[in-house]
């Protein structure tokens, strides 16, 4: 009887049900929208832009005695998380075409025209540079500039080598590894070795991320022409590549990693717990080696996405272990 009487009430009020219809699917629409907007800015890679950047704030206020639990350090992370967001949106505005021929990236709003250039373009300016002078006035000129310098490079430099060089991944490691050298820099407006140190860390620990990823999605690069490691021909050389450059600079992360205890950063507890990681670490690169028997095996996108994951497990672990055993005054 109910669907009966709201049927009729249907039928007799068509203006009614064609104006709920319509304020449904703007509503559906508004939403579909801000999600595109959410999913051009990265949220993945920016958060941990944030979280290693909070890392060299932490560590820089330690250093200066002062508290690092205040509302200078949201003001600063939120400053580096629109510039991050801004230098996302623009990678993408230039790479939508690239983008559209690769499976993985083939969805993103602007490679479906969901969001168009001009739009595309004017949020990434709009974040990058309004983010930029926020970090000025909050923290200090270094820091704007230095988040500035980091989102050029990394947009107008690193994204388009991608098409012409396998030399992109190693000139797209220095803007990858500047978060918490400019964490530190909001906190004590110098550059110094431990931030120094701090950004080499994070430097040489990409090489075996990013082999892993290129392993993973050679097929995907290929087709967008993205010059990467894993692309070359013939495939063994591909593959004997990526593992020697993952293998160099796993065994170089753990000499780096006990820099800061040099510096009396931290103490020996975080010596002893980075030792132990990059350990780990180092197993799972050499247990990527494996591509090297058989490249074409499809078992070898497995062994590469654990790669991967221990990467991205390691570096928080690595943060924290520094955060616990951080040299200064904690004060809250």
């Amino acid at each position: 009887m109910r669907r009966l009487s709201r049927r009729i009430r249907d039928i007799l009020n068509p203006v009614s049900v064609s104006a709920t219809s319509t304020a449904v699917r703007a509503r559906s629409h508004s939403l579909g929208l801000l999600s595109d907007y959410f999913i051009l800015t990265k949220p993945r890679v920016s958060a941990m832009v944030v979280l290693t950047a909070a890392g060299g704030y932490f560590l820089g206020c330690l250093r200066s005695g002062i508290s690092p639990f205040s509302i200078s350090l949201v003001q600063a992370l939120f400053g580096i998380a629109l510039v991050t967001a801004g230098s996302s949106a623009l990678n993408q505005a230039f790479e939508r075409v690239t983008d559209r021929r690769m499976p993985r990236t083939a969805q993103r709003p602007m490679a479906q025209h969901r969001i168009g250039l001009a739009a595309g373009l004017a949020t990434g300016f709009l974040l990058t540079f309004l983010g930029s002078l926020y970090l000025v006035f909050v923290t200090n000129l270094l820091t704007g500039t230095l988040t500035l310098l980091t989102a050029v490079s990394y947009v107008g430099i690193y994204t388009p080598l991608k098409r012409i060089t396998r030399l992109n991944t190693f000139i797209g490691a220095f803007p990858g590894a500047a978060p918490p050298l400019i964490g530190w820099t909001a906190a004590r407006g110098v550059i110094e070795w431990p931030a120094i140190a701090l950004f080499a860390i994070l430097f040489v620990w990409q090489f075996p991320h990013f082999m892993a990823i290129g392993w993973m999605y050679r097929n995907d690069y290929a087709k967008g022409g993205i010059r990467v490691t894993a692309t070359q021909q013939p495939v063994t050389r591909a593959a004997r590549s990526s593992v020697i450059q993952a293998l160099l600079y796993a065994t170089l992360m753990i000499p780096i990693s006990l820099w800061p205890t040099f510096l009396h950063v931290t103490g020996v507890p975080y010596a002893i717990a980075a030792f132990a990681l990059g350990l780990w670490y180092l197993y799972a690169t050499v247990r990527f080696g494996r591509i090297v028997r058989n490249p074409d095996d499809p078992a070898n996108r497995g062994v590469a996405r654990h790669l991967l994951k221990v990467s991205v497990m390691y570096l928080p672990l690595l943060l924290l272990a520094m955060a616990l055993n951080a040299q200064g005054r904690l004060l809250f």
